[in-house]
C-alpha cells in the first residue's frame, strides 16, 4: 500500500538547533531512505525550501489570489516528503517514528493512505 508522509518542522527549532544537528538529521533521514530503497519500499521524497518561498493560491468567487507565504500561520510547516509503498500502516509508522523529523526540529511526521485514481499517467 503506498502512503505519503508529511514531514513538518518549526523552522526556528532548527535554527536554533543548528546548521550540525540539521546536516546530522539530514544524513539520518538519507540513512533511512536507501534502507527503505533497498527493500523495494521507496517510491520518491524531497525536502522542501523554506516556507518563506512558498506561493499559496486561492480561487474565491472566480477570482484567483496568490499571495506569498503558506496557506496557513503556524509555528509547524511542511518540510518535506516521502512516497513510500510497504505491506501496511504499522510499516509506515515504523518508518516514520524513525525518520528524525518526528522527535527533532519541534515537529513530527504525518501519514495519509494515497488514494489509487485510475486513469493518471503512470510514472
Amino acid at each position: 500500500m503506498k502512503y505519503m508522509l508529511l514531514c513538518y518542522d518549526d523552522e526556528v527549532a532548527w535554527e536554533k538547533a543548528g546548521k550540525a544537528s540539521h546536516a546530522q538529521a539530514i544524513d539520518e533521514a538519507v540513512g533511512l531512505t536507501h534502507e527503505m530503497h533497498a527493500k523495494g519500499q521507496y517510491l520518491m521524497a524531497a525536502p522542501l525550501q523554506p516556507v518563506s518561498t512558498a506561493t499559496s493560491v486561492r480561487v474565491r468567487d472566480g477570482k484567483r489570489l496568490v499571495t506569498n507565504g503558506p496557506f496557513a500561520e503556524t509555528a509547524e510547516v511542511l518540510g518535506g516528503f516521502y512516497l513510500i509503498d510497504v505491506a501496511d500502516l504499522q510499516q509506515a509508522i515504523e518508518f516514520a517514528s524513525r525518520h528524525p523529523g518526528a522527535r527533532v526540529g519541534g515537529g513530527g511526521v504525518e501519514i495519509r493512505p494515497v488514494l489509487e485514481v485510475p486513469g493518471l499517467p503512470e510514472n
